[in-house]
């Protein structure tokens, strides 16, 4: 006779209760986090070359608010409001030069953000496939020539168009006041090249090529990680290139759109060189951007470090203060805005 099947030693081993120590056995180990070895040195390095940063930052922050507090404590709020920079006259203001700035910013701006997001769909959406290598590195060599070289270029070959281009925005545009030259007449037979030259809009083309470069290598690298199935799939749609790009491109790279323009006008407030080597100086508040002269923070510390006494030094201090605070809140917004962007997620492998 066969034994029955509850007692044959399969059936036995199937019905073992385990054991405490068999359950202990399968239980998941717990996987470690903590950096070992070389992930470690890594680590190590990166916060430290981190921190290190945000030190200098801080320390030039720390430095230029202490230079600059004498001449805060000593003219207020008229440092601020006050747009004449006469250390004789004991009248010392940023008020002009603020306005120089923004108008400058504005203008290279106005000029390098369509140029910008046009270079960088054209090259993630447009150019051919061998090519975009080399545009690429046109692209970061532009971003890596000096600015003395803007500079000389606008002065000698962008300055005498930039002044016809001055005239015909008045003669179209003048009863716009930003377009208007005072005390001139655009319609005369002979008109006063003198008066369009050296101004706000000849640097601010100088400036705009400068800054284009760097707004297009951030909206170029965030074009290009946009997800390949959301592009197949609006062109599965019957959607053209274009209307690809408008519909999915540009809503997937608003972030990198804003964070290179706010970038590149960040770099655009700073310029010195090539504003020093084009602008005629003058303290005025005034819009007109087609009209000659005006002065920047950045080129009126340039144009008097050298010559500036004890207290004129600490004046000039003040005003870098003011345009490095101005400059690392616009930063800082940029970097806001990027992180908190869809640029980047969900982008195919």
């Amino acid at each position: 006779m066969f034994a029955p099947l509850s007692e044959t030693p399969e059936s036995q081993q199937l019905t073992t209760i385990p054991t405490p120590a068999a359950v202990a056995e399968v239980r998941p180990r717990k996987i470690s986090r903590k950096s070992t070895g070389g992930d470690a040195v890594f680590e190590l390095g990166a916060r430290a070359i981190g921190a290190s940063v945000l030190v200098i930052i801080g320390g030039v922050g720390v430095f230029l608010a202490w230079q600059a507090y004498p001449t805060l404590e000593r003219y207020g709020w008229s440092f601020f409001t006050e747009s004449d920079w006469a250390p004789d006259k004991d009248v010392i203001g940023i008020a002009a030069v603020l306005v120089g700035t923004v108008s400058v910013a504005l203008v290279a701006m106005s000029i390098a953000f369509p140029l910008s997001v046009l270079m960088a769909l054209y090259i993630s959406e447009y150019s051919p496939v061998r090519f975009r290598a080399s545009l690429v590195a046109l692209i970061d060599l532009m971003a890596a020539v000096p600015s003395i070289v803007y500079g000389l270029w606008g002065f000698f070959l962008i300055m005498p168009y930039a002044a016809e281009l001055a005239l015909w925005l008045q003669q179209n545009f003048g009863w716009i006041p930003i377009f208007d030259v005072e005390n001139t007449n655009p319609d005369a037979a002979v008109w006063d090249t003198t008066r369009y030259v050296s101004s706000a809009f000849c640097a601010g083309i100088a400036v705009s090529m400068m800054v284009m470069p760097m707004a297009c290598a951030v909206m170029r690298q965030v074009f290009s990680q946009t997800p390949p199935g959301e592009k197949e799939a609006a062109l599965a749609l019957g959607a053209t290139r274009w209307g690809m790009i408008t519909s999915v491109v540009l809503p997937f790279g608003r972030g990198g759109i804003i964070g290179g323009t706010m970038l590149g006008l960040g770099r655009a407030l700073g310029e010195t060189i090539a504003v020093v080597l084009i602008v005629s100086p003058a303290f005025d508040i005034k819009p007109r951007i087609l009209e000659i002269g005006t002065s920047t923070v950045s080129s009126l510390i340039a144009g008097r470090f050298g010559e500036a006494s004890t207290s004129q030094l600490s004046a000039l201090l003040a005003a870098g203060f003011v345009l490095f605070m101005i400059t690392l809140v616009i930063n800082t917004l940029a970097a806001v805005v990027v992180n908190r962007s869809r640029s980047g997620a969900g982008t195919d492998a």
